[in-house]
């Protein structure tokens, strides 16, 4: 008489009943085979490591905050703004961030309540406590200023609000691959970008929806049904999307996961789970709307405007993105046609993208078995990144994750770090020169020249990126066999 392990496996092949396997007691003296690892179980990543981890993870938040701060101060006028001369000094120094920028113009300095107010003017500006952002990230923003009366101030308590997504992110990525997650927590992006803007929550939903599929929660952790854990990670990615909209990208590629059966062995395949798929979609769709029904309730024409402003947001010299470059000298922006176009062909491209990225999962769902979600969902961050008409420095802070949840080859990160520096130092030194230096051509000076190392540089790794994602393992699950295993003994692929 043998034992059938409650392993996550074994659940998952059993997750559309809603209930565990029960087991049977092992005879005295009886031979038992060794019960088949957990995943993550592989190279224990023990309490001492994750502590080290995270606190390497504080001291890059310190001098993250740090680089930001030289900003700072050491006067202010009458509006809380620093002097002397802060916005040379944040282009010449490299420590300008979005949110000491923000301080003024989008009444945060006044402790306007978000959206509720607001609107646009006739020229497209938000007024009234508009804020660019989803209603999470208004929150932040307004909770942060509430006793701040500088932009130094403000920088301040938003780092101090910031942090502990920062750090709890670092955890959840030690948990789910070990010392890889240093890429995270020790890497250049951190130290350029942590306050630069406010990604970190909605870095940290994100992860926690990887974490939450593959790991659960609470004593039963992944013994939970795998339909449980994907509607609890859909909520993660609706709160998401209600930080900053990437997140909800991933939910088609979960649903598509809870659709297949989750992670499998073999040939081991049953019928499509259909209802499990749409209640993780309406989980993320219920979660963002009701996130946003108040807002919407009170203060229907800010919560509009915010998303209005970014919608009319045209590709210019700030965007960063190939649709101005690529298009130069036609991408001016009073260039309406070309604008429009651009308008169109943005969204258009990444749908395509994004079912490309899709349809490949689906490929390697049938020759292995498991569908690779979150392999789907790294390719189809590269798409969005690619073809978006605006590619921001810190979005960077979105595909670090990937980078450690997915065995991609250490060239194509130090590449991408690599681009990644040469555009977020390159592109303030060059406004710099355009506003104050003496060049400001594209063809003068080596800050111009960055900046087109850092556009095009990311451009043509993002499209190698997408490919290599689709076919690379997930350091999530069980480390893979080696090469010279025999097929029977060897575990399933870690796509997940």
């Amino acid at each position: 008489m043998s034992t059938l392990p409650a392993g996550a496996a074994a659940e998952e092949r059993n997750s559309s009943r809603m209930a565990d396997e029960p087991m049977s007691e092992e005879l005295p003296g009886e031979d038992v085979p060794a019960r088949p690892r957990r995943p993550g179980q592989a190279g224990r990543f023990g309490s001492l490591a994750l502590v080290v981890l995270v606190a390497l993870c504080g001291v890059t938040l310190l001098l993250g905050f740090l680089n930001k701060d030289r900003c700072a101060g050491p006067e202010f006028n009458k509006d809380g703004r620093s002097d002397p001369d802060f916005d040379m000094r944040s282009k010449q120094d490299v420590c300008y961030s979005d949110i000491q920028f923000l301080w003024l113009g989008r009444d945060i300095d006044k402790h306007v309540f978000p959206y509720v107010d607001g609107k646009l003017t006739a020229g497209g500006l938000p007024v009234g406590g508009v804020v660019e952002y989803p209603v999470l990230t208004g929150l932040i923003i307004w909770a942060s200023a509430l006793f701040a009366n500088t932009d130094a101030q403000f920088l301040l308590s938003s780092a101090l609000v910031l942090a502990p997504f920062g750090l709890f992110t670092a955890w959840l990525l030690g948990k789910l691959s070990r010392w890889r997650a240093l890429l995270w927590a020790i890497g250049p992006p951190l130290v350029m970008y942590a306050f630069h803007n406010w990604e970190l929550p909605v870095v940290a939903c994100a992860v926690a929806a990887v974490y939450v599929v593959h790991r659960g929660w609470g004593r039963r952790g992944a013994d939970r049904p795998l339909l449980t854990r994907a509607t609890a990670a859909a909520v993660l990615l609706g709160l998401g999307f209600a930080f900053k909209v990437y997140p909800a990208i991933f939910v088609l590629p979960l649903m598509l996961y809870v659709l297949t059966g989750g992670r499998r062995e073999g040939d081991d395949r049953r019928a499509p789970d259909w209802l499990g798929a749409i209640r993780v979609g309406a989980a993320a769709l219920g979660t963002a709307v009701l996130v946003n029904v108040p807002f919407a309730l009170v203060g229907f024409e800010g919560l509009k405007a915010s998303f209005i402003f970014q919608l009319q947001r045209k590709a210019d010299i700030t965007t960063n993105s190939i649709w101005f470059w690529g298009l130069r000298p036609y991408s001016d922006p009073d260039n309406k046609p070309v604008q429009e176009l651009i308008g169109v062909l943005s969204p258009t491209l990444m749908l395509l993208s994004f079912v490309i990225a899709c349809a490949l999962g689906w490929r390697r769902y049938v020759k292995e078995g498991t569908y690779p979600w979150v392999a789907v969902s790294a390719a189809m961050l590269c798409g969005f990144l690619l073809l978006h008409k605006v590619h921001s420095p810190q979005y960077t802070l979105w595909l670090v994750p990937m980078f450690v949840l997915l065995r991609i080859k250490w060239g194509w990160i130090l590449a991408y770090f690599v681009a990644d520096l040469a555009m977020g130092i390159g592109i303030f030194r060059w406004y710099y020169e355009i506003f104050y230096g003496k060049h400001g051509g594209i063809y003068d000076g080596l800050a111009a020249q960055a900046v087109m190392v850092g556009v095009w540089g990311r451009a043509f790794l993002l499209v190698g990126l997408f490919y290599a994602f689709l076919t690379t393992s997930s350091t999530v699950d069980d480390d893979p066999p080696l090469p010279d295993s025999p097929p029977g003994e060897r575990p399933a692929l870690a796509n997940s």
